[in-house]
């Protein structure tokens, strides 16, 4: 096999882990002409040819840069970019009546904004009540004859992170939107509340993001490039509430629990996040009428300040350029005007 391309030299994005892999292969120097499904099927494991024709129809397989089809044949030298979806192997999904709010929905899409305490999809711990046994529920109402009865997501957050999910009724869809979301071409914006304020108005955090070594079920930010994969948050802020902050973040990768690790690195954790410390008091007195003050808070919002606001992609059939918006939730509106009357009544003191 070519030393350039060992079996485990591909990227899996953390946040969609296994929903798509990247592979990037170069063809030895004495390589002989052959088709590129065959060269395919030759170089990657418990792949099949229809995967590949699948890939290549959607444009995923790529020749020096340059999408080309299933029977390409492979030139010496040549450089080999694939993105493959890989939807979750779920073996059965109940449909259940559960509410979900859809903002769009079309013959390929449908646009989700999730509420908290919603899992994504069934696994350990939670084989049912999940967002994809309410989309089974929803295409069978509805007379829907989806490819696998519960569609295909593009991409995931967290239980308690609301807002916009998109999720695809056909795999060819998937795959599609797989390759935007690796190129980063994807436009996902969130909201969060975190502790603290910020000397400048915005700014970005990088560093690579895995699994905590210390604690598994956390992700923690390795600067140094050591451990973990490449991320990148923008941010600016939208409104400062002195011992917390309104931000708007922007994400140009999209690694598991992004915003919470990346935020908690640079000392300002979500408000009420719980696994990343902000379940706390971070900024502020210990005096009890804050601390009751704060108390009052997490009860408001039981769960991480994070919201996904906005998201904005390509439609994998038509190309139509999409965009769509959804309001803070119920809670952190409510958070949010509790603090503005916090800081007027403190300013109003002084």
């Amino acid at each position: 096999m070519n030393k350039d391309f060992p079996l485990q030299d591909f990227e899996k994005d953390d946040e969609n882990s296994e929903l798509y892999e990247h592979y990037r292969i170069v063809a030895d120097k004495g390589q002989d002409l052959l088709r590129i499904d065959k060269f395919l099927l030759n170089r990657i494991e418990n792949v099949s040819r229809n995967k590949i024709q699948q890939t290549a129809k959607a444009g995923n397989i790529l020749v020096n840069g340059a999408e080309v089809k299933q029977n390409y044949k492979i030139k010496p030298n040549d450089v080999v970019t694939v993105v493959f979806s890989y939807p979750p192997r779920i073996v059965e999904i109940k449909p259940e009546a559960i509410p979900l709010n859809i903002v769009y929905e079309d013959k390929y899409i449908v646009i989700v904004n999730k509420q908290a305490d919603l899992v994504v999809h069934p696994g350990h711990g939670n084989y049912d009540g999940t967002l994809l046994n309410a989309l089974a529920y929803h295409f069978k109402k509805t007379g829907q004859q989806i490819e696998n009865s519960y569609g295909y997501l593009a991409h995931r957050i967290d239980k308690d992170t609301t807002g916009l999910l998109l999720i695809t009724k056909d795999e060819l869809s998937q795959t599609v939107m797989a390759r935007q979301f690796f190129n980063h071409t994807i436009e996902r914006k969130y909201q969060a509340l975190v502790w603290g304020d910020f000397e400048e108005e915005s700014g970005t955090i990088t560093g690579h993001i895995g699994r905590s070594l210390k604690d598994r079920k956390v992700m923690s930010v390795f600067p140094d490039g050591k451990f973990g994969k490449e991320a990148i948050t923008h941010y600016r802020v939208l409104e400062r509430f002195g011992y917390v902050t309104l931000v708007e973040c922007q994400l140009e990768t999209g690694r598991t629990h992004q915003i919470r690790a990346h935020m908690k690195h640079i000392g300002h954790p979500l408000f009420n996040d719980n696994w990343y410390g902000g379940d706390r008091i971070i900024k502020g007195t210990s005096f009890t009428k804050y601390k009751q003050f704060i108390d009052n808070c997490f009860q408001i919002l039981p769960r991480q300040g994070l919201h996904a606001k906005s998201l904005g992609f390509k439609h994998p059939h038509t190309g139509e350029q999409l965009f769509f918006e959804s309001d803070l939730p119920n809670d952190i509106s409510t958070l949010l005007e509790k603090w503005r009357g916090y800081i007027q009544s403190r300013s109003f003191e002084g």
